[in-house]
């Protein structure tokens, strides 16, 4: 059995199914561990009553760690978010002692093929991590961190445990969203383990943790109808920043990188994705879960601005080929 844990509020509770669907539809041996950080993402959840996947509220996690509690009204909503993570990763092995490996999966992963590879990597290991994998032309981006927070692995050991409780603990004296020195939220702490602590493993796998700032370093192909990454197989995409402008258009967030999707990969990658979104909007309420928030408006601009300024960004986008029109199932 492969165990797994995520977190998501109710803005991210549509990405956090698509990633237990992907799990289900790989013929994965999982379990899921999904803290839900408020009411409306924990209510809908226990309502849709899933297979395979234990429901957990987040005052369950404070109520068990009051010292973290402390920290909320010292951080953003998301900075709070940074630092129950290694926190939560530390309640599932503490609360369920039978897992002996326990992976972290943020919500906006998805998977096209069984991760079997990735955590046979971990054998002889106590804890796993990731590689940003920055293209060429994003490595000024280290400076936030050589390792993505997206996949994370703890065994159930001293070794593991050691190295979890270390991150947790820096997470709870310091957790924001902005660099300071040698720190950058609860991410540029894993620059550490592979220096402070045994037995880690930094995973090798082609398709792991594909992603926008990556994307350009590989070689994407089809070969009998899976998608290929230097001729290993997709195992799963972070679909980082990927956002539902409306209905019919959709930002995949290459453009931030400086890249452009290719065909194979607008319709291999993004359009299954895609669809399976528009799936869950119909289960878990309208598509609006899924769009970004609008700034304008929270900021008190007219709706005019609004306008204008949703019209030049998806003209802007569509032009440089970073955004993807769909209007149905089809991708264009």
């Amino acid at each position: 059995m492969n165990y797994f844990c995520t977190y998501f509020d109710q803005h991210y509770l549509p990405r956090a199914l698509a990633l237990h669907h992907s799990l289900v539809a790989c013929s994965v041996n999982f379990h899921l561990f999904a803290m839900c950080m408020d009411d409306e993402s924990f209510e809908s959840l226990k309502d849709l009553n899933l297979p395979k996947i234990t429901v957990i509220h987040l005052r369950e996690l404070e109520e068990c760690h009051p010292a973290l509690l402390k920290t909320k009204d010292t951080r953003t909503k998301v900075e709070y978010y940074y630092t129950c993570g290694p926190s939560y990763i530390l309640y599932v092995l503490q609360h369920y002692p039978y897992v002996d490996l326990i992976t972290y999966l943020d919500a906006d992963l998805y998977f096209f093929s069984d991760p079997e590879p990735i955590l046979d990597e971990m054998d002889g290991h106590s804890v796993g991590i990731i590689e940003h994998r920055f293209s060429k032309r994003q490595q000024k981006l280290k400076r936030f961190g050589n390792f993505n927070v997206g996949w994370l692995s703890f065994r159930h050991d001293e070794a593991g445990l050691e190295c979890l409780r270390w991150w947790a603990d820096r997470c709870m004296e310091w957790c924001y969203d902005r660099l300071e020195g040698d720190k950058f939220a609860d991410q540029k702490y894993l620059d550490e383990f592979p220096l402070r602590f045994k037995s880690v493993r930094v995973v090798e796998h082609n398709g792991a943790n594909l992603a926008p700032w990556n994307l350009g370093n590989f070689s994407i192909a089809q070969r009998d109808g899976q998608i290929v990454v230097n001729d290993q197989p997709l195992i799963f995409f972070h679909f980082h920043g990927f956002k539902m402008l409306n209905s019919w258009l959709f930002d995949t967030n290459m453009g931030g990188y400086h890249s452009t999707p290719s065909k194979l990969v607008q319709q291999r990658i993004f359009g299954p994705y895609i669809r399976e979104l528009r799936e869950v909007g119909k289960r878990v309420g309208p598509a609006d879960t899924l769009r970004e928030v609008n700034r304008s408006k929270s900021r008190g601009y007219g709706t005019l601005l609004r306008v204008a300024r949703a019209a030049a960004q998806a003209g802007f986008g569509i032009l440089r080929r970073s955004y993807i029109i769909s209007f149905s199932t089809a991708l264009h």
